[in-house]
């Protein structure tokens, strides 16, 4: 079967799920025909996207979260307002207008959207005949047997994936743990899709902390911390494009973007640092790393809630690392049962991927 992709671009989540289940796919002997990504001007694609998807990339205009001035925290009643602008919408429309174009052209059987919006409002404005598949952790709190209560959070977050899966034939919600599949909601249950690099890596113990910003906004936390902390070694990765690819402050190290050293660094880490991605917190979780988590907006509180749920992390409001010191002698580093879902990943996304019905 041929497949098309259509992947958020904030963060690099969505984009290494795809990258993971276009691995996957080929090797059941499907093909990968094109992906579109959609970006803002804030963020570039990394380059490493490009290099191992394996087809043709086309990026388009999308909405993104507005983080402020200080570049941390989501701020969800700008991120509304600033994306519903005439400018803005007019944007919108073009970018929908692209990928229905592409839909047109690449003659593909099934579309996969990650998690992007502006896909469920291709599927409303213009009428397509492919069926759509929808991923994304998010899609959990939808399940009837979801564990967390509800909240304001929760009801907007609801609203976000609707809008995502406008004309979804079946959504997969990707999960730290095992769920029986919610039938009525079409809503199947999935193990999260890691890197293959993630499973050649041997898991030890450097002494060092590793941390993960998103939003270079926190690395002024993270450096009051450490100005604190002389003693503690820290890597941090960072998304900061006039940053150079390492910044050396005296045992607290910097570094661009880079998906391998990034995960030969969290193997060999005492403790990982993040604004709570999913696929960090996953990563973290098979090496039995320890996370201490700092939401900065909802969908990414989700993710925390869960990981604290499991015992995999520790939820905070800000990047104070001794709290992640703290954890790491509390730390279950059980992860059998966790890498025994991980590894049912090939069996069932080939099945509901293949099986639309």
């Amino acid at each position: 079967m041929r497949y098309l992709f259509i992947v958020q671009g904030e963060g690099r989540g969505h984009l290494t799920q795809a990258l993971s289940l276009a691995a996957l796919l080929r090797r059941a002997g499907h093909e990968v025909v094109q992906v579109l990504v959609g970006k803002n001007p804030n963020r570039t694609t990394p380059g490493f996207f490009a290099e191992k998807i394996g087809c043709p990339v086309v990026p388009f205009s999308s909405p993104s979260f507005d983080y402020g001035s200080a570049a941390k925290r989501g701020n969800t009643l700008k991120t509304v307002l600033g994306n519903v602008t005439p400018y803005r919408l007019a944007r919108w429309k073009k970018s929908i207008d692209i990928i229905a174009a592409h839909i047109e052209a690449a003659q593909a059987d099934v579309i996969v959207n990650f998690y992007e919006i502006l896909m469920g409002l291709t599927g409303l404005i213009h009428r397509l005949d492919v069926p759509v598949v929808s991923i994304g952790h998010q899609f959990l709190v939808d399940h009837r047997d979801y564990g967390h209560a509800s909240d304001a959070g929760q009801m907007l977050l609801r609203l976000n994936n609707a809008l995502c899966s406008l004309g979804t034939t079946k959504t997969l919600a990707l999960s730290f743990y095992p769920l029986r599949d919610d039938i009525h909601r079409r809503i199947a249950v999935v193990p999260p899709l890691l890197r293959g690099e993630l499973f050649t890596l041997t898991p030890r113990d450097e002494g060092y902390l590793l941390g993960y910003l998103m939003n270079p906004g926190y690395a002024d936390e993270v450096r009051r911390w450490h100005a604190e902390h002389p003693e503690r070694r820290v890597h941090v990765f960072w998304d900061k494009h006039d940053a150079p690819e390492m910044l050396d402050e005296d045992g607290l190290t910097f570094h661009r973007i880079d998906d391998r050293k990034f995960l030969e660094l969290m193997a060999g880490c005492s403790g990982f640092a993040s604004t709570a991605g999913f696929e960090s917190v996953c990563e973290a979780m098979w090496l039995g790393k320890p996370a201490l988590l700092i939401p900065a907006h909802l969908e990414q509180q989700i993710n925390a809630a869960d990981a604290e749920g499991v015992g995999a992390g520790v939820v905070a409001q800000s990047f104070d690392l001794s709290l992640l010191d703290e954890f790491i002698g509390e730390y279950p580093a059980d992860t059998d049962a966790f890498r025994e879902w991980v590894a049912r990943a090939d069996e069932l996304f080939v099945r509901h991927l293949t099986t639309l019905v």
